[in-house]
C-alpha cells in the first residue's frame, strides 16, 4: 500500500464548512482512532474528534471529500455517516470475523494435537510431517490472522503502533522461526530445555502451534466485541420504528394521508382511534383519551379535549380528533429525544479502554527490548542463532495474548451467567460502571410498579350490592381496551353479563343496557350529563384516590349511583425488599416519575426510597440524572419506557427491564429480562465481580510480562519455553473467568 497526497483546503475555506460526521472503517484500537483524529487536526483550521467505539469521527472546517480523503491518506476507510448501512456494515464485519474464526479453530486443533505428539515423540514421526504442520498453520496465520497484519502494515506506515503490532509479529515471528529451523535442518539435533529435559530433535515446530492458538484466541475477542457494537448502535433504528409513518391531514374539509416528512407546523391533522400520533399539537375539534405511556411512562390515560396539548407518538385509543400541529419533524419531543439519547450514547462511548492505553506504552516498549535483546547477545559472539532465539523468547512471551483475553474472556462467561440469569451486559462500559455507582435511580410505572391497573378498591352505596355494579360495570367494559376497562373486566370473577350495544362517550365513559337495566360506568362529569347525583362519600374518595395517582370508575344503575370502582397501578411485591438490598450494598436509591408528588410519595414511602423526584416532564428525566452526576454521584438508572430512554443513556449505568420498549432496552448498558425486580440487584452484583474478575486478568497480566520479559532477555528462556509460558499465561486467565460460571442470585 502506497501513501497518497491530498490536496487539502486553507484555513479561510476550511472555516466555511459545517460540521461533518464520517462512519470509520479498519479501526482496532483505541491508537488508530489518535491517529486519525491527529492526522486531521494537522490540516489547518480543521477541528477533529474521534470515537473508537462507535467509530464515528465528528469534523468541523473541512468539506466531505478533503475529510475522506484525509482519513484514507492514512490507511483507514471513511464515508458520509448519512450514506452507511450501518446494521449491514456492522453484519459485515461480524460475518467476516466469524468465518476466520471457524477456519482457525478448524486447523489450530488438529495442528496442537498432530504437533506436540510428533514433536515430544520421535518414533511417531512419518516423512515430511513437519511440512504437514506448515501446511495446516498457514491459513491460519497468513488468511485467519490477516486483520491483524493489515492493521499492523496500516500504523508502522505511519509510525504508530498497536496491539496488533505485537500479535502480528509474534504470530508471524513463531511461524518464520519453525520455517527457517525445519529448512535449516533443526531437526538434526536436540532441541531445548524443558525444565525437565531436552526435547527431541525437531521441537522447533511447536511454535507453529503458538502462531495458531494467539490468532484464535484474539479473533474470539474480536467476534464478541463486534456483535456488542452491534447492539450499541440500533437507537436511532428503534426510534424510526416507533414514530407514525404517515398523517392524515385535513385541508379544505377533505382528509388526505401523506408522508409525516410532508406534515408542516400549524397543519391540521386527523387522528382516529387507535392511531398514533405524527407529530405535537394543540386540539381543535373533538375530544377523547390518550396513551401516553410510552412518552410518560404513566399508565393511565389522558383525556383530551378542544385546547389539550398532545405529543407525537402516542396513541389515541377511543374518539377522531382533529389537531394542530406545533412540533413535526426534527422538533417533535419525540425527536429531540432521540438526540439526547444519542448524544449521551456518544459521550460514554469516548471512554477508551484500560488495555489499550497501556499497550500505546507497552508495544514500543517491547519492541525496543526486542532490539536491544537481539544486539546484546549478538554482540557479545554467542552466535545468531543464539541472539535470534532471545530476542524472539521476548518478542513471543511478551505477546499480549492475555493482555487481549483478560477483558473479552471475563465478558463472555459473564455474559453468559447473565443470560443464565435474565441479565443481558451490553459491554464493557456497563461493568466499569458497576463497580463505582452509588445511586440507583428507579423510573415508577412498569419498573418498581407493575405497570397494569388493577381494581384495588370497591365502594358500595347503601343499598346496592357491589358484586353486581362490578359485573354490570364488567359487561359495559368487555370489549374495550382502556386500562380502566381491562382492570375491571379482570377483578369480575363471575360470569359477566351480556350487553348487546354498549356506547362509549369518549373521554367520559360508557353507557348500555345489561339484564335490563340501563348501566353507566365513567367520570362524575359523564354521571352529571345523565342527571345521576353523585353522594359526597364518594365525592370525597374520587377526590382522595386522584391525590394518589389512581383513578376510580363510578357505576350508576337505573339513574342511581351504585358503587365506585377503584383501580391503581401496584406497587411489585419483591419492590421493598430488592429497595433493602441495594441499601444494603451502600446504595443510594431515588424514585424518578412524572406522577404527581402524592402519589410518588406514597411509593416512595412504601417501598423506603431515599429521594423521590415526582412531576418531571419526560425530556427532563435525562437533566436530572446529569444533575445528581453533577453534584459527584456515579448513577445507575433503572427504567422501561420510551421517555426514559435518554435518562438510560445519560446515566452512567442504564438498566432496561424487558417489559420496557425497544427504545429503552437499546438505550441501556444492562437489559434484565427476568420478570422479577430482584434483577436489578443481580445485575449489579454480577456486573461488580466481573469487573473484579477482568481485573485481576490484567493483573495478572502485566505481572506476569514484568517478571518473564527480563528473564527472557536474558537468555534464560527459549521461545518454546516462551511459547508455552504465554499459553499458560493465557490458560490462567481463561479458568479465572470461567469462575463466573459459579455466581448466583439473590431473589
Amino acid at each position: 500500500m502506497t501513501s497518497t497526497t491530498v490536496d487539502l483546503p486553507d484555513k479561510e475555506q476550511s472555516v466555511l464548512h459545517p460540521p461533518v460526521q464520517l462512519q470509520i472503517g479498519g479501526m482496532t484500537c483505541a491508537a488508530c482512532a489518535t491517529t486519525i483524529e491527529k492526522r486531521l487536526s494537522r490540516i489547518e483550521g480543521v477541528h477533529a474528534s474521534v470515537n473508537f467505539v462507535s467509530e464515528r469521527a465528528t469534523v468541523t472546517g473541512i468539506d466531505v471529500e478533503h475529510a475522506i480523503a484525509a482519513v484514507n491518506d492514512v490507511g483507514y476507510t471513511a464515508a458520509l455517516l448519512s450514506d452507511v448501512d450501518l446494521a449491514a456494515e456492522a453484519e459485515r464485519r461480524i460475518t467476516m470475523l466469524r468465518r476466520r474464526l471457524i477456519v482457525a479453530v478448524l486447523l489450530t486443533l488438529p495442528l496442537m494435537d498432530i504437533g506436540l505428539v510428533l514433536a515430544l515423540e520421535p518414533q511417531l514421526r512419518f516423512p515430511a510431517w513437519d511440512w504437514l504442520l506448515v501446511a495446516l498453520s498457514l491459513p491460519v496465520v497468513f488468511w485467519s490472522a490477516w486483520p491483524f497484519h493489515k492493521a499492523t502494515w496500516s500504523n508502522l506506515r505511519h509510525g504508530m503502533t498497536s496491539m496488533d503490532t505485537l500479535v502480528s509479529l509474534g504470530v508471524l515471528s513463531s511461524f518464520g522461526w519453525s520455517l527457517i529451523a525445519i529448512v535449516i535442518g533443526a531437526q538434526d539435533h536436540e532441541g531445548y530445555w524443558l525444565g525437565y529435559g531436552i526435547t527431541p530433535a525437531g521441537a522447533d515446530t511447536l511454535y507453529l502451534d503458538v502462531a495458531a492458538g494467539v490468532t484464535c484466541f484474539l479473533l474470539a475477542g474480536r467476534y464478541f466485541e463486534a456483535r456488542a457494537k452491534r447492539s450499541a448502535r440500533s437507537v436511532l433504528m428503534a426510534l424510526g420504528q416507533l414514530a407514525a409513518k404517515n398523517a392524515r391531514v385535513l385541508r379544505d374539509g377533505v382528509e388526505t394521508v401523506i408522508p409525516v416528512e410532508q406534515l408542516s407546523t400549524s397543519d391540521l391533522f386527523v387522528a382516529r382511534s387507535g392511531e398514533t400520533l405524527p407529530a405535537d399539537g394543540v386540539v381543535v375539534e373533538g375530544s377523547s383519551s390518550i396513551d401516553a405511556s410510552m412518552m410518560t411512562g404513566e399508565p393511565i390515560p389522558t383525556d383530551v379535549t378542544i385546547g389539550s396539548t398532545i405529543l407525537g407518538g402516542t396513541m389515541n385509543l377511543t374518539g377522531r380528533i382533529v389537531v394542530r400541529a406545533t412540533g413535526v419533524g426534527a422538533h417533535s419531543q419525540l425527536a429531540h429525544m432521540a438526540v439526547l439519547a444519542e448524544e449521551a450514547q456518544a459521550r460514554k462511548a469516548n471512554v477508551q479502554r484500560l488495555v489499550d492505553k497501556i499497550v500505546e506504552i507497552f508495544v514500543p516498549a517491547v519492541l525496543a527490548i526486542v532490539v536491544l535483546t537481539f544486539f546484546g547477545w549478538w554482540i557479545t559472539g554467542v552466535g545468531t542463532r543464539h541472539a535470534l532465539s532471545a530476542a524472539l523468547s521476548v518478542l513471543v512471551i511478551a505477546c499480549p495474548c492475555a493482555l487481549g483475553l483478560a477483558t473479552p474472556t471475563a465478558l463472555m462467561v459473564g455474559v453468559g451467567r447473565g443470560g443464565q440469569l435474565g441479565i443481558l451486559i451490553k459491554g464493557p462500559e456497563a461493568l466499569e460502571a458497576s463497580g463505582r455507582i452509588d445511586t440507583v435511580v428507579f423510573d415508577k410505572t412498569g419498573t418498581v410498579t407493575s405497570g397494569d391497573m388493577t381494581l384495588v378498591t370497591t365502594i358500595p352505596v347503601d343499598g346496592h350490592n357491589v358484586d353486581r355494579a362490578l359485573r354490570y360495570a364488567a359487561a359495559l367494559d368487555q370489549h374495550s381496551t382502556h386500562p380502566v376497562a381491562k382492570a375491571v373486566v379482570a377483578a369480575a370473577e363471575q360470569t359477566i353479563p351480556a350487553c348487546p350495544s354498549p356506547r362509549t362517550i369518549a373521554g367520559r365513559g360508557v353507557i348500555g343496557d345489561v339484564e335490563g337495566h340501563h348501566v353507566m360506568v365513567g367520570n362524575r362529569a359523564f354521571l352529571a350529563e345523565g342527571n345521576i347525583e353523585v353522594p359526597d362519600k364518594l365525592n370525597h374518595i374520587v377526590l382522595e384516590a386522584a391525590t394518589e395517582g389512581r383513578s376510580t370508575a363510578l357505576v350508576a344503575i337505573d339513574g342511581q349511583v351504585a358503587a365506585a370502582l377503584v383501580v391503581a397501578d401496584t406497587v411489585k411485591p419483591e419492590a421493598p425488599e430488592v429497595i433493602a438490598q441495594l441499601k444494603a450494598m451502600g446504595l443510594r436509591t431515588v424514585l424518578l416519575t412524572g406522577d404527581s408528588k402524592a402519589a410518588a410519595e406514597a411509593v416512595g414511602t412504601q417501598l423506603g426510597i431515599d429521594e423521590v423526584l415526582a412531576e418531571v416532564l419526560p425530556t427532563d428525566k435525562a437533566d436530572i440524572v446529569e444533575g445528581l452526576r453533577a453534584k459527584g454521584h456515579v448513577v445507575a438508572m433503572v427504567g422501561d419506557g420510551i421517555n426514559d430512554a435518554a435518562a438510560l443513556a445519560s446515566s452512567d449505568l442504564g438498566m432496561a427491564l424487558v417489559s420496557g420498549t425497544d427504545i429503552a432496552m437499546r438505550s441501556a448498558d444492562i437489559i434484565c429480562v427476568r420478570h422479577h425486580l430482584g434483577v436489578v440487584v443481580d445485575a449489579i452484583g454480577l456486573s461488580r465481580r466481573t469487573l473484579r474478575t477482568i481485573q485481576g486478568n490484567l493483573a495478572w497480566a502485566f505481572i506476569y510480562n514484568i517478571a518473564a520479559i527480563p528473564i527472557a532477555a536474558a537468555g534464560l528462556l527459549n521461545p518454546l519455553i516462551s511459547g508455552l509460558a504465554m499459553s499458560l499465561s493465557s490458560l490462567f486467565v481463561v479458568v479465572h473467568s470461567l469462575r463466573l460460571r459459579n455466581f448466583g442470585t439473590r431473589s
